[in-house]
């Protein structure tokens, strides 16, 4: 070993923190190559009693290196933390998982229980998590907490093993009485896409013991999100869900939502440049109405959310006492839309939790959503050469014995055909529209009141047939209802929507009906709210007056 290389370890331990059980060499920027580089360092090791955490991120160890240290480590009974984070920075990939496999044998010989183990930052590959996998299946991990591996490559094929590598370990530790709980899981930036979130899904939900779940920058769009919604769901102590960076879009953003309303200690969600969209952002504030009491951070930033449902979101979070951030920047509000909705926040009385809104993307215009309308009946084709059903085909969904009257109606309604329904038509139409759907409700609910007229039996059958169905609708979720609304505005053309949702031509009995079942006992006011906000756009220029005017009968939709 070159005498300058001595003095920088001789330097280096002279730095080394010891006490509390810890021996630290982070960030010394060391090369260590061999035996005789380490020498010193195991030395060390080896004579610290009650070793219990090791950092060595921030310097470069080879195999041969590490085989020594890991013969050090083999009488370390005691160490629970590793923190092993970029720890190979120059060496070639095939030699990571072999200096991995020396250091995690080294674990298992000593009997070791771990807590924590970080190895970011390594780019290791697939290769790497394999490296690891013996270490994370043995009873070394059965009493792991934390688990950090940003930054290291992993893919798909990595994600794979590291989620069998977990539920194994999970099913051999619950067999000895004492199941992994693991609290903390890291794995930004590491090309999972939706095979590999996946599978972490899966090992997740078996898991049930998460309380952090950072995983930015993965490449998941709305399938791998929906997988790791439906494991966050059986996670109750969930406190931080971090998934920015990845593609929600609506289907993505419903199954999430779905997900929050089943928790009750989540405190920070980051759902940054992960196009949300107004959609989705609606659907997340129905949930943060009813549930969500302990949120402290949410982070919808860079999501195509547009000027109303931001302003809905703000209303959503008023009484959010733990409230301490809203960001919201970068979206597509406009300057008037920024504007109002500091006036909202403002209002409320909560201006101080609104993030800076310097990065708005300004109102789309046009010409980007008539592209994203194509680009959206282009996936639909796309979807059905693949085989996959479109569900939107036959918005109203009927029973396989739905009578021919109901058929005929919903198929083509008139005011006739409404009224030869007789006085069941209520409980018939009830009974053959699917409520627990939102769309199917919203593509109902503008059928029937397409044909509000001053007919007075017309008109009284309309209304009663309605409430009805929105009583039983709206006897649902909150994000249910909210979905539906969501769902209607798209089609009425008040809110920019993805899939094959067709666009109406709003119609006066459209917004008459809904004038009238704002009013309604069963009609929430928060949903009275929503509504007024979109349809505002609709009121003649310089007009102040909610949706529940009676004014509003002489305004031209």
């Amino acid at each position: 070993m070159a005498s300058d290389d001595i003095a920088l370890l001789a330097e280096a331990l002279s730095k080394t923190h010891v006490g509390y059980g810890e021996l630290s060499y982070k960030g010394q920027g060391l090369k260590l190559d061999n035996t005789e580089s380490v020498k010193e360092l195991v030395r060390e090791i080896e004579e610290y009693q009650g070793l219990r955490a090791l950092r060595l991120e921030g310097n470069t160890v080879g195999v041969e290196a590490a085989q020594a240290i890991a013969k050090a480590l083999e009488c370390k009974d005691q160490l629970q933390s590793c923190h092993w984070s970029d720890m190979f920075t120059g060496r070639l990939r095939s030699e990571i998982p072999t200096a991995l496999r020396s250091l995690g044998s080294a674990l298992m010989t000593a009997g070791a229980r771990l807590r924590e183990l970080d190895l970011s930052d390594n780019a290791f590959g697939p290769d790497g998590v394999k490296g690891i996998e013996t270490l994370l299946k043995s009873s070394v991990c059965h009493s792991l907490q934390e688990l950090r591996l940003n930054n290291c490559g992993m893919g798909i094929g990595g994600g794979k093993i590291l989620a069998a590598a977990l539920t194994e370990c999970h099913e051999q530790s619950s067999v000895l009485g004492a199941p992994l709980k693991l609290k903390v899981f890291q794995a930004g930036r590491n090309r999972l896409e939706n095979e590999g979130a996946t599978a972490l899904a899966l090992a997740f939900q078996l898991m049930g013991s998460l309380e952090e779940v950072h995983m930015p920058q993965n490449g998941i769009n709305h399938a791998g999100v929906t997988a790791l919604a439906t494991a966050m769901q059986h996670n109750p102590h969930l406190r931080i869900l971090n998934l920015n960076d990845n593609t929600f879009t609506k289907r993505g953003a419903l199954a999430m939502a779905q997900a929050l309303r089943h928790l009750r200690t989540v405190q920070v969600i980051n759902f940054g440049d992960c196009l949300v969209r107004s959609e989705g952002a609606i659907a997340l504030s129905a949930v943060l109405r009813e549930g969500l009491p302990t949120l402290k951070e949410l982070n919808l930033s860079f999501g195509e959310i547009t000027e109303a449902a931001a302003l809905v979101l703000a209303q959503a979070v008023q009484d959010k006492p733990h409230m301490e951030k809203l960001d919201l920047n970068g979206n597509c509000l406009g300057e008037e839309g920024c504007e109002a909705l500091k006036e909202t926040m403002d209002n409320m009385d909560r201006a101080d939790i609104l993030a800076s809104l310097s990065d708005d993307e300004g109102e789309p215009d046009e010409e980007e959503e008539e592209e994203e309308e194509v680009e959206d009946e282009d996936n639909g084709k796309e979807m059905k050469e693949n085989g996959v059903k479109d569900e939107k085909e036959s918005p109203v969904k009927l029973e396989p014995t739905c009578h021919p009257e109901i058929l005929s109606f919903l198929s083509s309604p008139t005011a006739e055909t409404l009224l030869k329904l007789g006085d069941n038509r209520t409980g018939l139409i009830q009974q053959h529209v699917d409520v627990s759907d939102p769309d199917k409700v919203a593509d109902a609910f503008l059928r029937i009141s397409s044909l509000y007229s001053d007919d007075h039996e017309v008109k009284k059958a309309v209304l009663e047939t309605i409430d009805i169905l929105l009583k039983k609708a709206f006897s649902g979720s909150s994000l249910q209802t909210y979905s539906f609304l969501s769902t209607l505005l798209v089609m009425l053309g008040l809110l920019k929507g993805e899939g094959k949702a067709k666009k109406v031509q709003v119609l006066p009995g459209h917004l008459l009906v809904l004038e009238h079942a704002v009013q309604q006992d069963y009609f929430p006011q928060d949903h009275a709210t929503l509504l007024d906000t979109f349809v505002a756009s609709l009121k003649p220029q310089g007009s102040s007056r909610r949706l529940h005017s009676p004014t509003w009968e002489h305004c031209d939709p």
